[in-house]
């Protein structure tokens, strides 16, 4: 008789227990960890910690969540569904894409850990608010004209450039917000540093030299709108290649 092939080690593998305990639920867990996440980030949490905060032990979670990996997973899945992905019929295909971009943004940059965990935990492609979200963005990209297989390629693209922007953009607000600085504070306390150690470099002087007195978050932005026109020019040069 052949072993049984070993679970697959995601939460939504699982079925979920029919009845919560009335006063700890999957719910609640989920709630607290991700204020937890938010106001200490992901190196606090711990079972322990987030049972001390809940005023339960470790054990009492355990009977809802098997480990800190589905825990992620879970507390993944509920900030996706905060996304607010725009109709298929509103405005054209590329301002829709633009707006799931600055969605997706926002959203990391209100829970700067994310970034740190996408595609290290579990199956959180499987959750149901990632679903949902997922099936409402390929339906844009379909209705501009990707075909099936090709569309699924566009919006991993997307998502890509989102995340790799992101990710470093959310550290640097972690560290400034931990210097208890502006950014406008932040950029000036490092300017005769920059300008020191740029002499030398023509190129990179003449770059920074040429942003000096912008304002930062107005530059972030910028750079963030910059890199996403030009995927967008990308994916409109392939549109014509398949209409044409």
């Amino acid at each position: 008789m052949s072993a049984s092939k070993p679970p697959i080690p995601s939460v939504w593998a699982r079925q979920r227990r029919q009845r919560d305990q009335p006063v700890l639920s999957q719910d609640r867990i989920v709630a607290e960890a991700l204020k937890l996440l938010d106001e200490e980030g992901i190196e606090a949490l711990s079972m322990r910690t987030l049972g001390t905060r809940l005023g339960a032990g470790a054990t009492s979670i355990y009977r809802h969540v098997a480990n800190k990996d589905e825990l992620i997973e879970l507390v993944i899945d509920e900030v996706y569904g905060e996304l607010r992905i725009p109709a298929i019929d509103a405005g054209t295909w590329a301002e829709a894409l633009v707006e799931c971009a600055r969605e997706l943004r926002a959203m990391m940059l209100r829970h700067p850990w994310v970034a740190s965990v996408l595609g290290q935990v579990g199956m959180v492609q499987l959750g149901p608010n990632l679903l949902r979200q997922s099936e409402r963005m390929l339906a844009l990209v379909q209705g501009a004209g990707f075909p099936a297989g090709e569309a699924d390629q566009v919006l991993n693209m997307l998502i890509a450039y989102v995340v790799g922007m992101t990710t470093s953009e959310a550290a640097y607000l972690s560290l400034l917000a931990r210097s208890g600085q502006t950014e406008q504070e932040w950029a000036e306390s490092l300017r005769p540093t920059a300008e020191q150690v740029m002499e030398g470099h023509p190129l990179m002087q003449a770059e920074f030299l040429a942003r000096v007195g912008d304002d930062p978050a107005q530059m972030r932005e910028e750079g963030f709108r910059y890199g996403l026109d030009r995927l967008l020019d990308g994916l409109q040069s392939r549109l014509t290649a398949l209409n044409g």
